[in-house]
């Protein structure tokens, strides 16, 4: 990597199309030249995944996706064996005169192997930014297991024996913090809490993706949704639904109340619309429906 400060990746990022404070460029920076798996904490939509991405693309590495879940298992996560084709095999050997041993040696070779994201990852020669998403919602059996990964970045097989990779992953964790990780995982990595935009900071984000979107309309509505997320809601909205939003009104602009006709795209229940059209759109301290227009 040629960067020699953090403050030379804010630049390269932003024309990638992901606004970046100085912070999480420091972090980035330090994940890569001290070779740690990073672990990003927050709440859901404000683009914790879309920096794994960032980084596939700057690198030019490319990028293998975990996505974690309750019930995650070895075979789902790292291998598993293609039954069919050994027992395809099987079916071919059977009359051979071949030891059980040199059949079972056949059958339990490479090409009977189906490589699951965490062996792609460590298994291919070249350099891969691995994606762990979501780790939270994994159990607690399976962060364990990940522990030797995230040590010697090595898995063991047991009728091929230990793997070991050539080139180490560029290894990125999310977690929505459904439940507290383990102090073991956290120890062996670089940690960032990934938090709301700030106003200022969405304003930015809304103009790059929509760029017609003029200063005013995009800071009123940064700060409609800086509101929302003050509220009660079933679903905060996160950066995703603030752009699709931002794209809705930008489409309706000429219609009469585009915030209302448009809450669809930033809210995702009929009860955060009926409170936040109560709470925000209708209160006079919100602004009220024309200045939308």
């Amino acid at each position: 990597m040629s960067y020699k400060h953090p403050s030379e990746l804010i630049p390269v990022i932003d024309k990638l199309g992901y606004v970046i404070e100085e912070e999480l460029a420091t972090v980035l920076y330090l994940m890569m030249k001290l070779d740690k798996p990073l672990l990003l904490e927050g709440n859901p939509g404000v683009g914790k995944t879309k920096i794994a991405y960032i980084l596939s693309e700057l690198l030019g590495y490319e990028l293998i996706r975990l996505q974690c879940y309750e019930g995650l298992d070895v075979n789902n996560a790292i291998y598993e064996w293609n039954y069919q084709k050994q027992l395809l095999a099987i079916k071919i050997y059977e009359n051979s005169q071949k030891s059980e041993s040199e059949k079972e040696a056949l059958i339990f070779g490479e090409e009977y192997l189906l490589k699951r994201p965490l062996l792609q990852a460590i298994d291919s020669g070249k350099r891969k930014v691995l994606l762990i998403d979501e780790i939270d919602r994994a159990d607690e059996e399976f962060e364990a297991f990940l522990l030797e990964l995230l040590s010697e970045f090595q898995i063991s097989i047991p009728e091929l024996g230990t793997i070991k990779a050539d080139q180490t992953p560029i290894v990125v964790l999310t977690s929505n913090r459904t439940r507290e990780l383990g102090d073991a995982l956290k120890r062996r990595c670089l940690y960032h809490w990934v938090n709301y935009p700030s106003m200022e900071k969405e304003v930015k984000i809304i103009q790059k993706h929509i760029p017609e979107v003029e200063l005013e309309l995009a800071k009123q509505i940064a700060d409609y949704v800086r509101q929302m997320r003050a509220l009660k809601l079933d679903k905060a909205p996160g950066i995703a639904e603030t752009i699709d939003w931002a794209k809705g009104i930008a489409l309706m602009q000429n219609e009469n109340e585009p915030l209302a006709k448009t809450l669809s795209c930033v809210l995702k229940s009929a009860r955060d619309i009926e409170i936040v059209t109560k709470e925000i759109l209708m209160s006079p301290f919100g602004g009220g429906e024309g200045d939308g227009n």
